[in-house]
């Protein structure tokens, strides 16, 4: 690729300085090296894939492209961890500001995913591009958003 993930991360990184990330290029390269022919990155965002504060040293790069969620991390040593959620496995997307940081969880069909250490300013913008993303694409699968009970 032509280091799209790392130039939409750097451009995160710098509008919102409090999110803790580490070696961007290393991760960045992850998600840059599976992306499928024609997919496009639409957003990227940075944080630690873990649910403890204290915990630096496990930072994520997540790019929404036109696709799905791409969570791609290097590994210290040798190796590297990827996650991808498509819309068709995406359930729920809950945020948590906290005084500093917040948090952002992705509920799949599969397991429950926590990104921590997030400058908590970002929460909104995030919430906003991922939600609007899964609901334009389950659309397209035919889903419909259950519609609210009447209540007397």
């Amino acid at each position: 690729m032509n280091g799209i993930v790392y130039k939409k991360a750097l451009e995160y990184k710098v509008k919102y300085p409090m999110t803790i990330a580490w070696r961007l290029k290393k991760n960045c390269k992850i998600v840059e090296q599976h992306l499928n022919p024609g997919e496009k990155v639409q957003y990227v965002f940075l944080g630690q894939k873990n649910d403890n504060p204290l915990n630096i040293i496990t930072t994520a790069v997540i790019a929404l492209t036109n696709e799905r969620i791409l969570i791609g991390r290097k590994r210290v040593v040798i190796g590297y961890f990827l996650d991808s959620i498509t819309p068709d496995m995406f359930n729920d997307l809950k945020i948590f500001s906290g005084i500093i940081w917040g948090k952002v969880y992705l509920d799949t069909v599969k397991e429950f995913v926590t990104l921590s250490n997030v400058d908590k300013s970002s929460l909104t913008e995030i919430e906003t591009k991922i939600t609007s993303f899964m609901m334009e694409e389950k659309k397209k699968y035919g889903y419909r958003p259950r519609a609210k009970e009447k209540t007397d």
